[in-house]
């Protein structure tokens, strides 16, 4: 599914009206039914119910206009707090309003404290709270009365529905201004917005409903956007294909460089999940001291000790056993857990340079490309890097906190840049390919946020590129199934507990569901 930004969604708003010829009250009066709808199934019978209508001067305020008409229609007690001067009601939204003064439907008007304490007392009371008070228009940071009238909202307690975004949502960025509503369900209208699914914002956001107004098809396609949700039916498209005459050859032959002293976990993890996704053979190139250990530690996946010197992490001789490994193989990953060491920078060096097969370069392979990124310029193979905002602050020289407040921008610009597929790890994980398409992640939960599951992602997408998938595509699959292992494993174990090893665990029951189509 496509997500548009502000001025998208105006230039697709403006196009259904002037080039379609469906009016502008239309679209309203198909916006406010979409979201009554949502409330009749949140309340049941919203007959006798009580309901707060909040609405801005805008267009957003005209759909809660016509939202509190449907209500009042349908028998609900409805109050309609107007949170500006009514003489700056104009347009579409002055007809709604209009008519629900002519039905005599309670309005009250705020334009500074005075009301204040007869709303907080009105709210406690109420059943739901409708938000229309901004729409993805809004610019600056929210004060004053305003400002009060949202911690109002915020403090009662009831059920909230927001009106396309909640208002104090910059619907580009994700980021709150100043204050912002807290919704329990938030139905927006053709499109999701950026900002819906980036945080801070999607804290506030609730359940998402995605409600049809009508907009053709055809406009929303002119637009050419180039950010998408990544949707399970999609996910279920991609799978590979098992064949009942195959062997272990067909299914991909991975060749993971990884470990050290202290880290043969990582190693250990990338070779498990790639095996319980699908993978036919899966090798883990390790260092030499370390191979008796990582024996013990893994039993399908085979083990390729590596020369090390005795150091327990890899040295400049073993350039020439990865190459040889790595000319068999169908897919290499390359750094879960091998260390600083100054060896792993030129190795990782060699290996772009010699290499005709995709590398999923993570964790330390990400650090050792920092200190020489412009090898990517000689880099004949696929490349995917999978860096969390740290390691992606360490490649681009940008801080974390600007990388996370513009987290599409920065991976989309690095993914064009060196020509690769970035995976910029998150709550929302952003795939960005090299030709600017973009998708957002939206499976995994917190309980994620535990040493290893990154490495267990990385082993994920190369198993699903040594199946067949392009490395664009197996990203694009392995994080949501990495996140949709998250969340299967959360559901029986919680949050708090999670480990990596969980997420392998669920990984073979994650695949049989999206063959089987659940």
């Amino acid at each position: 599914m496509k997500v548009a930004d502000c001025d998208q969604m105006r230039e697709i708003d403006q196009a259904a009206i002037h080039e379609i010829g469906i009016p502008g009250i239309i679209l309203m009066e198909n916006a406010a039914l979409r979201v009554v709808e949502e409330i009749k199934n949140i309340l049941g019978e919203v007959n006798y119910k009580s309901i707060i209508v909040f609405c801005g001067k805008g267009n957003n305020g005209g759909d809660g206009f016509a939202i509190a008409r449907h209500l009042f229609n349908a028998g609900a007690n409805v109050l309609v707090v107007l949170i500006a001067d009514r003489n700056e009601v104009k347009g579409d939204a002055l007809t709604n309003l209009q008519i629900i003064e002519n039905l005599g439907i309670k309005i009250v008007q705020v334009v500074d404290e005075v009301h204040l304490e007869e709303i907080a007392a009105s709210l406690y009371l109420c059943d739901l709270i409708v938000d229309a008070i901004f729409g993805t228009g809004i610019k600056g940071n929210i004060s004053g009365t305003v400002a009060d009238i949202i911690q109002l909202i915020n403090y009662s307690g009831r059920y909230v529905v927001s009106v396309d975004i909640p208002s104090g949502i910059n619907g580009d960025t994700g980021q709150i201004c100043g204050v912002c509503v807290n919704a329990d369900t938030t139905v927006t209208f053709a499109l999701p917005k950026v900002g819906l699914l980036n945080y801070p914002a999607a804290d506030y956001v609730g359940k998402l409903v995605i409600a049809d107004i009508s907009i053709p098809g055809s406009i929303i396609e002119r637009q050419n956007i180039n950010i998408n949700i990544i949707e399970k039916e999609y996910i279920k498209g991609l799978i590979p294909a098992r064949y009942s005459n195959s062997n272990k050859g067909d299914y991909g032959k991975i060749f993971i460089v990884a470990g050290s002293t202290g880290m043969t976990g990582a190693a250990t993890l990338a070779g498990l999940a790639a095996i319980r996704s699908g993978s036919g053979l899966v090798t883990v190139g390790i260092p030499k001291a370390l191979n008796a250990i990582m024996e013990v530690k893994l039993t399908e996946v085979m083990t390729f000790p590596l020369e090390d010197e005795g150091r327990g992490t890899l040295s400049h001789s073993c350039i020439h056993q990865i190459i040889e490994k790595m000319n068999k193989a169908d897919v290499m990953v390359f750094g879960p857990g091998l260390s600083t060491d100054a060896s792993i920078p030129d190795i990782l060096k060699d290996v772009l340079k010699q290499s005709d097969i995709p590398i999923i370069i993570d964790a330390d392979g990400i650090n050792a490309l920092a200190k020489n990124i412009n090898v990517l310029k000689e880099c004949k193979c696929p490349v995917v890097i999978t860096p969390h905002p740290g390691e992606m602050s360490r490649l681009t020289g940008l801080g974390i906190q600007h990388i996370q407040a513009n987290r599409i921008e920065t991976a989309r610009n690095f993914a064009k840049d060196w020509n690769i597929t970035v995976v910029l790890k998150g709550a929302r994980t952003v795939v960005a390919l090299p030709d600017e398409e973009v998708f957002i992640n939206c499976t995994g939960n917190a309980g994620m946020a535990t040493g290893g599951t990154g490495d267990v992602l990385a082993g994920i997408i190369a198993s699903l590129a040594g199946q067949g998938l392009g490395v664009s595509k197996a990203a694009i699959a392995g994080v949501y199934i990495h996140g949709l292992a998250g969340d299967i494993s959360a559901e029986t174990r919680g949050e708090h507990g999670l480990i990596a090893t969980d997420l392998i665990e669920a990984l073979p029951s994650v695949i049989r569901q999206l063959v089987a189509g659940n």
